[in-house]
């Protein structure tokens, strides 16, 4: 599992990355999380504001740390 956040750096992108990182070691998964902070590359899968999450190439989120029922959520319906 590809798993990139997207934004600038600010706090909320990096307790973003954090919780993505975390459930996804609660969950054992095999996920790679990636932070990514070009502006042009955010703009390629179509955040409009950040943070954002994108799996696998889809954007699942866009708009403010998501809760952690969601990301939970997205990770287990890739397992």
């Amino acid at each position: 599992m590809d798993i990139k956040v997207l934004g600038p750096g600010c706090k909320k992108c990096s307790q973003t990355e954090e919780m993505i990182r975390s459930k996804a070691r609660a969950l054992s998964l095999d996920a790679t999380v990636e932070k990514v902070t070009d502006a042009a590359t955010i703009m390629e899968y179509g955040a409009m504001s950040t943070p954002a999450v994108a799996i696998d190439g889809k954007l699942v989120h866009s708009g403010g740390k998501p809760s952690e029922r969601d990301v939970e959520s997205w990770l287990r319906q890739k397992v």
